[in-house]
């Protein structure tokens, strides 16, 4: 007798989902931030996310029952969008949603830090079968000064680099995305060196620059939290500008073509 055999689903802790999102990655996107990050950025508005293993535990087909019921307005260019907390930490997830939304002709686009990464096995040849049901990622690079990008996020940048120049060197889609907050990431050397470093790289369509803003502050509180960047106010408009003529964003607008 063959004693029949069930595969257990694998399931993500998911702490909220957005199901208009027009900013996580080209067109309208149904957004799944997931629970969990290392990172302890200083300008990090949402907190709320960093503990792992927890948030609520739901499977990929849960996820894509939902979100295609929001397909009608996501047009040519829309799809789902992961992000976080640090996505990667739960790739195995990813991999399975992703996998399942190529199959249903969706769009599938990463957002992350690039923390998590690593050449080590397993998790290497993961990250490979994950880039190859990902149309775009969205890069977070917080700092390109390895010294002060530990001081803002309590890790070095070596591992998020090795990432991004893993995806330039294999043809993988990317947005590189940059906060811009005074005091910490708006040094006009950084900027023109993080400006340097992306016409490096290849598969970049899009540079953006994030101003920083203040609204997590009350999530801190709530949370009996600390918040490090009191008395840090958004960056003005010129600085904003400066920081975009850096970086020269201008360049980056693959996306509109693709």
């Amino acid at each position: 007798m063959v004693l029949a055999t069930t595969t257990k689903p694998v399931m993500g802790y998911v702490h909220s989902i957005e199901t208009f999102g027009s900013v996580d990655g080209p067109g309208i996107r149904y957004v799944i931030f997931l629970q969990g990050c290392r990172m302890r950025c200083e300008f990090c508005h949402n907190p709320d996310t960093w503990n792992i293993g927890t948030g609520d535990e739901m499977t990929s087909d849960e996820i894509l029952a939902d979100a295609i019921k929001y397909r009608a307005f996501w047009g040519k260019r829309g799809g789902i969008t992961c992000s976080g907390g640090e996505s990667l930490l739960q790739i195995d997830f990813l991999i399975d949603l992703f996998t399942k939304a190529k199959a249903e002709g969706i769009n599938t686009c990463l957002d992350t830090c690039g923390q998590p990464f690593t050449y080590k096995e397993p998790w290497f040849s993961k990250f490979k079968q994950l880039m190859a049901v990902t149309d775009v990622s969205l890069v977070d690079i917080k700092q390109i000064d390895t010294d002060r990008h530990k001081r803002l996020t309590g890790f070095n940048n070596e591992t998020v680099l090795a990432m991004i120049q893993y995806m330039s060197d294999n043809g993988h889609h990317m947005w590189i995305r940059h906060v811009l907050v005074p005091e910490r990431t708006d040094y006009d050397e950084n900027l023109r060196d993080l400006g340097h470093y992306i016409k490096t790289l290849n598969n970049v369509d899009k540079v953006e620059i994030l101003p920083y803003h203040t609204m997590g502050v009350v999530k801190y509180e709530t949370l009996g939290i600390d918040y490090p960047l009191k008395g840090i106010e958004p960056p003005t408009h010129d600085r904003v500008v400066n920081a975009e003529n850096l970086l020269q964003v201008e360049d980056y607008q693959g996306w509109r073509t693709r």
